[in-house]
């Protein structure tokens, strides 16, 4: 296996103008929403990488954020209530179409529209890359997620091992406009209680599960 340098594992740094950088990045998935949508039903393995987030969900309400083409909301418990959250306007309206069982709404993971400890679990998938700030982010998720809940993360991550296509696949993700963070080091310095899980695409994909206390 080749394996890159350490000192080839950077990071990105976060945008200076974060609204910018947010319509910016919804430009790019209101132009690619149906092709979005048509990649991830007919890629297996993109399926497989998502799905492993259901044997982790608890509780009784859900929220999945930023849920794209809304493949996990027919995956999970018909006994949960399931709710969507998203930004963008299309992705919306999709969505209602597909799910009118789902509660969507439109709205900002910074200040999304729901109370305090609202949520048993909190989904998002392959979306954290594309928020310009990563701890606002994350502290409105776990605001939202109920004492005891658990918050499912899945994202791209350098491989731990560096191997060279892992490597490669998130400096391909980077260079799309996506922002790659040291997910160990952001929730470490927040304090935040996780177990993480290589998913696929050469160690690149992981799954980050955080559970709130209960104090």
């Amino acid at each position: 296996m080749f394996r890159v340098k350490k000192e080839k594992i950077v990071y990105s740094k976060e945008p200076d103008n974060p609204l910018a950088y947010t319509d910016k990045m919804n430009i790019i998935y209101t132009r690619f929403a149906v092709m979005y949508e048509m990649f991830i039903f007919v890629f297996p393995l993109w399926k497989k990488w998502i799905s492993s987030v259901l044997e982790h969900v608890q509780g009784e309400k859900l929220l999945d954020i930023s849920f794209g083409p809304g493949y996990l909301f027919k995956k999970y418990p018909e006994s949960m209530s399931v709710n969507g959250l998203d930004y963008n306007k299309k992705v919306i309206a999709r969505g209602k179409d597909k799910y009118p069982n789902v509660d969507i709404m439109e709205g900002n993971v910074y200040a999304m529209p729901y109370d305090d400890e609202s949520f048993d679990t909190v989904v998002n998938t392959m979306s954290f890359s594309g928020y310009p700030d990563g701890k606002a982010a994350v502290s409105e998720m776990m605001r939202v997620l109920r004492k005891d809940g658990v918050l499912l993360l899945m994202d791209y991550a350098y491989p731990e091992h560096r191997n060279l296509t892992g490597y490669l696949l998130v400096k391909t993700i980077e260079k799309s406009g996506n922002i790659i963070r040291d997910l160990d080091e952001l929730f470490s310095n927040m304090s935040l209680n996780y177990e993480k899980q290589v998913i696929g695409g050469f160690s690149s994909i992981v799954l980050y599960i955080i559970k709130k206390e209960k104090v």
